[in-house]
């Protein structure tokens, strides 16, 4: 009788275990989201993130171990380690975001693949909708802070397009590159212009 309890307890906890992997809500990103109506700071800064945000995510869709794994050259990073790295890089854009520092250091090494591409794209999400309808004077009141013990260093909110986002498309595409020389290439049907696949 033990043993057919253990058993059954067994097979609820890997029930469970499975169901909780898989989220029933969607990724965002899989298309942009519809245009906010003018263009105010905050919006373009916003769509700028969207479009980031469909890049990344049609980027990462579908990868493999075998993927995940691949390194062009000994010098070089390997996809999962890319991919670590523009996770990175998102919670500096959502910190900016929420003018919040950046406690330093950060090991994010032990998470899996699953892990970083969904906080990637629901920070860039909650990213975006912080933006979204912020006046020039809110902009400007945003700072992008690093801190490190008891040092801190803040950089203005313009150092954000050229620093984390512009440096999250260039490392996106790396990874569409990546996968294309490990024998995955990128969805055909995605139009980054449209930001969406036909579908």
């Amino acid at each position: 009788m033990k043993r057919l309890l253990a058993f059954t307890a067994l097979l609820i906890l890997c029930s469970n275990f499975g169901h909780a992997q898989t989220s029933s809500t969607p990724l965002p990103f899989s298309k942009i989201p519809d245009q906010e109506g003018s263009y105010t700071g905050g919006n373009v800064l916003s769509r700028m993130i969207d479009g980031l945000g469909f890049r990344y995510y049609w980027a990462t869709e579908g990868l493999t171990e075998k993927d995940l794994e691949f390194i062009p050259t000994e010098e070089s990073r390997n996809t999962m380690e890319t991919i670590t790295h523009l996770f990175g890089l998102s919670q500096v854009i959502l910190n900016g975001a929420k003018n919040v520092p950046n406690i330093q250091p950060v090991d994010y090494s032990k998470m899996t693949y699953s892990e970083c591409r969904e906080k990637t794209l629901l920070s860039l999400q909650e990213a975006s909708g912080l933006l979204a309808g912020k006046s020039e004077a809110e902009i400007a009141a945003l700072k992008i802070i690093f801190q490190r013990g008891e040092n801190k260093a803040e950089y203005p909110f313009w150092n954000m397009i050229n620093g984390p986002i512009a440096d999250m498309i260039y490392h996106s595409g790396q990874v569409v590159l990546l996968r294309r020389m490990s024998g995955n290439p990128i969805n055909p049907k995605v139009n980054v212009f449209l930001g969406n696949t036909g579908d």
